[in-house]
């Protein structure tokens, strides 16, 4: 049973990067029926939605614990970083501008170890050099012909969401909170402002189409209710650079899925990129095995999520 339990941060990240991997094609074809700002809030609501039931369901309360920080988490990594993503895809298109946002792992390495004391050590360095060398070769920052204001918002992004995953760690470091009321009160933080702005901005009414309900059921359940739980949960279990850096996982998904869905063609420099950052990942996943060998007392994962 420990074993299995050493093993859940490992598959919560893979299923974790598959689901926001495939959500960067379901976004493509819900922006065909959806204006961005409207888009993202009504994802935001459905996920704040789904995640009060799962609360009710498992009898937990919603009771806030540490206020100020909750608020900090929910204006940081779910509005801060939605706004700034919606409007990267508005000023740049649906390109590389918005996938600037995964320079996020480069920001929370940085972060990290001033604020948390996380050390990047050893060979640990070679796993983060392979995965942000393969963060580079797919983001291509030479060959970006978007604004520098569009290419702005996508670090913006970022930072945003870096800032949460700092704040989430600090949290959890000196509170206990449940993880499950903690993901549902950062959803409801954060989707008050993208109401408000999806009420201001002039944007085409949204088109509600059975396709476009269930695009937005399923990002609505499971990319932002499910997947922004599991990423509480990864964080809560490993060093924020290190779940930062695993997350990489999730363009290499978008890429291969995108290309898969749309029919279009791979370029060498993305190959190369999605090497590196499986080898990256492989190695981390293998640094962190011998560890948990040497130690197996570090491995076994906390209780109380």
């Amino acid at each position: 049973m420990n074993a299995y339990r050493r093993w859940l941060p490992a598959i919560a990240l893979v299923v974790l990067s598959l689901t926001w991997g495939y959500t960067w094609v379901l976004a493509k074809q819900g922006l065909a029926y959806a204006p961005p700002f409207a888009f993202a809030a009504e994802r935001c609501v459905g996920g704040a939605l789904s995640l009060l039931i799962a609360l009710k369901l498992t009898g937990r309360r919603l009771t806030m614990v540490a206020p100020l920080q909750t608020i900090g988490i929910g204006l940081t990594q779910v509005a801060g970083f939605m706004i700034f993503q919606t409007w990267a895809l508005v000023e740049g298109g649906p390109g590389k501008t918005a996938v600037l946002i995964f320079t996020m792992p480069i920001w929370t390495l940085l972060l990290a170890w001033p604020l948390l004391g996380e050390r990047v050590r050893g060979k640990q360095w070679l796993a983060a050099a392979s995965t942000l060398t393969g963060l580079l070769l797919i983001i291509e920052p030479w060959d970006m012909h978007a604004s520098l204001f569009s290419k702005f918002l996508g670090l913006m992004a970022a930072l945003c969401w870096a800032s949460g995953t700092i704040l989430i760690k600090r949290l959890r470091a000196v509170t206990p909170v449940d993880l499950l009321t903690l993901t549902a009160w950062q959803m409801i933080l954060g989707a008050v402002p993208l109401i408000l702005i999806a009420l201001v901005v002039p944007e085409p009414a949204t088109n509600w189409t059975p396709a476009y309900a269930g695009i937005l059921l399923f990002m609505s359940v499971a990319s932002t209710a499910m997947c922004w739980w599991l990423w509480i949960y990864i964080l809560d279990r490993v060093p924020a650079w290190e779940a930062s850096l695993s997350v990489l996982g999730t363009p290499v998904v978008a890429i291969l899925s995108s290309r898969l869905t749309f029919g279009e063609s791979f370029k060498s420099t993305e190959i190369a990129g999605i090497l590196l950052i499986g080898g990256g990942l492989a190695l981390l996943s293998l640094l962190g095995w011998a560890a948990s060998r040497r130690n197996p007392a570090l491995a076994t994962p906390k209780e109380g999520a």
